[in-house]
């Protein structure tokens, strides 16, 4: 038994939590054990602080051997009114009273020993009213005065906001439940608003970022250690604004889940079940992780050209090490957050992102590594201009190499600050929506709790709504911070070089261009063939005699016999090098071009009935000069 002053606070806690659900509705009874009492029609939570009929069912489960032995007449009765209490049409809970339960537990007292049965601290007897003509309580739902204790019960997650269950979502600290796919703060239309706002700065920065990319493809020497990082980074924010426009594009349809049953509605997903939200979420957490790693890379390249003067190819020689940080530790946070689940909807953005309803999630998974970035990056770009400056006093009276470092010092600190600005505005977002989201939450439950049939939260907060504003900022610099890297390659020599680029390629015939590479391979097929038919020649004796005899020999008048024979083989090594080729390109010349091979191959047979005359000559030169 508890203490009396015990028991009369838990009983005054208890008046107080039934007059703050005056607003509810009554609903049916669905328990199929208390179907057959006079009511039907029931009220939650109930005064064990059961939020619905399937709890309440799974807590009446010990007490059923008493119903069933019905050790006394009104045991059924009265532990259906105290689980699955009575509600009137007037919105007025019947709950059980102080006689009736005195005899329920005097009747089955030594069965209640027997099956071991826990009595209910809520049903001791000495804590319920007395028993009205009907022999139960009438408690109507009207508002208890000022001096009635109110207790703030938590969340109780609705049952149109219900998840299946074993996917680990849980939203507000409760279990299997998510918010709603639409959103919790803003209105449809602003939502609309935003979709096209994200959906538009996405677009700008993929381009920029691309931009960035390919001005780099086209010059790659150009862009050595130290800046090379930028390029990197450039990359990576080019992902992250193609994932912002594939949720634009998508809607919806990947942030959100259907409803898991007919009275329940569209659910943001919070977990790692959906596939198609897992996979944008991998992308644009890895690649936004990413993007900070190589920026801070970025100024630990240019410290170290600028301190201890390392040069391009010390650097580069460490580049290694500068992508197996940059690509592993944002794998490694990635992989964690999916070990812990912590895949969450964006239904303004469409996207799947961390921290959303998570608020540990955005400090540790967010906010720090947002802090590391922007705390070491600036330190080492301060670190490197102090060093610049230095140099720039020390080369005083070298005036064009000191109006060179200067410019290069304002291109440093102009490009770092427009990183640094929508990096810090982003920091201040997220630093301003994890310190207010628990009022928002607390006035979203309190304007909603009436709909949902939930109860409403008394913490001693004012409402407080946030601002779509900061939302569309927060989005704007998670963008924004890619479209720097523009700057850093936008100058004249970008210009001169895109400008060639396309005169090139506009220079370029296509047709001239197959021409070209078709001779070009039947050269090579002739040549290759020639060269084939000469190594035979040269494994046979007669052959290596008459090679011999010609080098020797400078000219000769006659032929003869074997000299006909080689200028037969010569031609027949022609043809066959001229069928081959025939037979490997007629698919893909044209007509034109067969003429001109055979035009060639005329050519190249007229040179070769010369040759075989010359060696003719040659070899009865040598007979006559043996004669002699």
């Amino acid at each position: 038994m508890m203490p009396g002053p015990a028991l009369v606070c838990l009983f005054l806690m208890w008046v107080g939590s039934c007059s703050s659900h005056s607003l509810f509705t009554c609903e049916p009874i669905k328990v199929h054990r208390c179907m057959g009492m006079p009511y039907n029609m029931t009220f939650f939570p109930n005064m064990m602080e059961h939020y619905d009929q399937d709890i309440a069912a799974s807590k009446m489960e010990p007490f059923m051997p008493l119903a069933n032995l019905r050790c006394s007449p009104d045991v059924h009765h009265f532990l259906c009114q105290a689980f699955i209490p009575a509600c009137t049409e007037e919105n007025k809970v019947i709950r059980p009273c102080r006689e009736t339960c005195e005899a329920v537990l005097s009747d089955c007292e030594e069965d209640i020993s027997i099956f071991g049965v826990t009595w209910p601290a809520e049903l001791q007897c000495d804590k319920l009213d007395p028993c009205s003509l009907d022999g139960s309580v009438l408690l109507a739902t009207t508002p208890a005065t000022s001096s009635s204790p109110k207790r703030d019960l938590g969340f109780w997650c609705p049952l149109q906001l219900k998840t299946k269950p074993g996917q680990g979502s849980s939203f507000l600290g409760a279990q299997d439940c998510a918010p709603p796919c639409s959103n919790m703060y803003f209105k449809p239309h602003d939502i609309e608003f935003a979709k096209s706002f994200v959906g538009v700065c996405s677009v700008v920065c993929l381009a920029a970022t691309l931009f960035t990319f390919l001005t780099f493809l086209i010059d790659v020497k150009r862009f050595r250690y130290p800046e090379r990082p930028i390029i990197f980074y450039a990359v990576c924010y080019s992902f992250v604004s193609l994932m912002y426009f594939v949720g634009f594009l998508l809607g919806n349809s990947a942030a959100c889940a259907k409803a898991h049953h007919p009275a329940g509605m569209d659910t943001v997903v919070l977990g790692s079940q959906s596939k198609g939200c897992t996979l944008l979420f991998m992308l644009l957490y890895f690649f936004s992780m990413a993007g900070i790693v190589w920026w801070v890379i970025l100024t630990i390249t240019w410290f170290l050209a600028a301190g201890p003067k390392w040069s391009c190819e010390a650097i580069e020689k460490k580049a290694v090490w500068f992508h197996s940080a940059a690509w592993g530790i944002p794998g490694a946070l990635t992989v964690t957050l999916l070990a812990l689940n912590k895949v969450e909807g964006d239904n303004i953005s469409g996207v799947c992102f961390v921290g959303l309803y998570d608020l540990d999630a955005l400090r540790y998974f967010v906010l720090a590594p947002l802090c590391v970035g922007v705390i070491v990056g600036l330190f080492l770009i301060l670190a490197g201009i102090v060093s610049l400056n230095h140099v720039r006093q020390v080369i005083q009276h070298d005036e064009r190499n000191q109006e060179k470092l200067k410019k290069f010092m304002i291109r440093i600190g102009v490009f770092s600050g427009l990183y640094l600005v929508p990096l810090v505005t982003l920091l201040a977002c997220y630093t301003y929506e994890q310190s207010h989201r628990s009022v928002w939450e607390h006035t979203w439950i309190n304007d909603r709790c009436q709909e949902y049939s939930i109860p409403c939260s008394h913490k001693p907060t004012e409402p407080d709504r946030p601002d779509l504003s900061l939302f569309l900022v927060k989005y704007l610099m998670t963008l924004v911070v890619g479209i720097s890297a523009v700057f850093w390659v936008g100058s004249k020599k970008t210009c001169s070089e895109w400008a060639y680029f396309f005169n090139r390629t506009r220079k370029r015939d296509p047709i001239s261009e197959s021409r070209r590479v078709l001779q070009e391979s039947c050269e090579f097929f002739l040549k290759h063939n020639s060269r084939v038919q000469h190594k035979k020649k040269h494994h046979k004796p007669s052959s290596h005699k008459l090679k011999v005899i010609s080098k020797s020999m400078g000219t000769s008048t006659g032929a003869g016999g074997p000299a006909s024979a080689t200028g037969t083989s010569n031609n027949e090594s022609d043809a066959s090098a001229r069928e081959h080729l025939d037979r490997g390109t007629s698919s893909r010349s044209s007509r034109r071009g067969e003429r001109e091979r055979e035009r060639e191959g005329a050519e190249r047979r007229s040179k070769g009935g010369g040759s075989s005359k010359i060696s003719s000559r040659s070899e009865s030169m040598h007979r006559v000069g043996d004669g002699r």
